[in-house]
């Protein structure tokens, strides 16, 4: 039979928390962050345009950034070589074998205008400007017949976009989707 008493453990580790919290200096990890330096990283564009900034590109102007930053990875023609495929997909299915594509996954094209903005290039993220952005999501979505490749693409014409695949997910949160 074992005389060993958790109590005292227990009383030592509220007693260490205690001190810690406690401390007016705190852990010491870290350095405080500016309001200036959270807003470059506040950058997150709902599905319901929420935060979209300002800028505008053209089909063409994205496809010339999409030959030279994309390209490498989602390969010439969309196929995706070290990527996903950008191009194409047919509809998905309850299937493993669907690819995941713009065209056949994604429901929103905010969505899509915040990964690449967050995301992309996979090496440099966070190098695009907004204007490249707009041009490359214009782009993207012209290859895949979504939008004219006259179109311009801005905050405005950027929510009048229909995606395919619109109505194939169940929001979280509904009130964030336009």
């Amino acid at each position: 039979m074992s005389t060993f008493s958790p109590r005292p453990l227990a009383t030592l580790t509220v007693l260490a928390f205690a001190a810690v919290a406690a401390s007016a200096q705190g852990p010491g990890l870290g350095i405080p962050i500016s309001d200036e330096e959270l807003a470059a990283w506040d950058i997150t564009v709902f599905p319901s345009g929420a935060n979209l900034p300002p800028g505008s590109g053209t089909v063409a102007e994205g496809e010339a950034i999409y030959a030279q930053q994309c390209a490498v990875c989602h390969g010439v023609n969309g196929e995706g070589v070290l990527a996903a495929p950008v191009v194409g997909g047919d509809p998905l299915t309850n299937g493993i074998d669907t690819r995941k594509t713009i065209k056949n996954f994604w429901a929103s094209a905010t969505t899509l205008f915040d990964f690449t903005r967050r995301q992309m290039p996979l090496y440099t993220p966070r190098t695009l400007t907004d204007d490249q952005v707009y041009a490359l999501t214009a782009f993207l979505l012209a290859w895949n017949d979504i939008i004219d490749e006259d179109t311009v693409m801005n905050a405005e014409t950027l929510m009048q976009v229909e995606m395919p695949n619109r109505d194939g997910f169940r929001p979280r949160f509904p009130e964030m989707m336009p």
